[in-house]
């Protein structure tokens, strides 16, 4: 008896897809980088690459290390910034995968025009795109 990602192609042991699919995935990884920085980072946080870019990361720590010098300055003001911060991160967080979401309805949802291979690819990215949500 095999489960229903056995029946849509899955292998649980490596994730692993046939070739087609593959291809399938890097043509739209290249479509996604195509459209933009936006789309690109909505893609990374279906794939568990960081959900920020370099030079955003880097921004936000220095924003958190100068939020943490200032505390023996004005310890309210710096729990009020470090309250900004995270809320601004969060904001951001649900941003990148309100768009990674929608980028993945976009895939699919042509109605009959989607393949059942297109649509089996779209369930991976699916079962991915959740299991990242359920690790942040």
């Amino acid at each position: 008896m095999s489960t229903p990602d056995q029946q849509a192609g899955f292998d649980q042991q490596r994730d692993v897809v046939d070739p087609g699919a593959a291809h399938a995935r890097d043509d739209a990884v290249g479509q996604a980088h195509a459209a933009g920085p936006h789309a690109a980072h909505a893609d990374a946080t279906t794939n568990g690459e960081s959900l920020f870019g370099g030079t955003d990361l880097a921004g936000l720590k220095a924003r958190w290390d100068d939020v943490q010098a200032a505390f023996v300055d004005d310890p309210r003001q710096c729990v009020q910034k470090a309250d900004h911060l995270v809320s601004d991160v969060v904001e951001r967080l649900t941003s990148g995968f309100a768009q990674a979401r929608t980028q993945l309805e976009e895939q699919w949802s042509r109605g009959q025009e989607a393949s059942t291979e297109e649509l089996r690819v779209a369930i991976k990215r699916y079962r991915e795109f959740f299991q990242r949500l359920l690790s942040v």
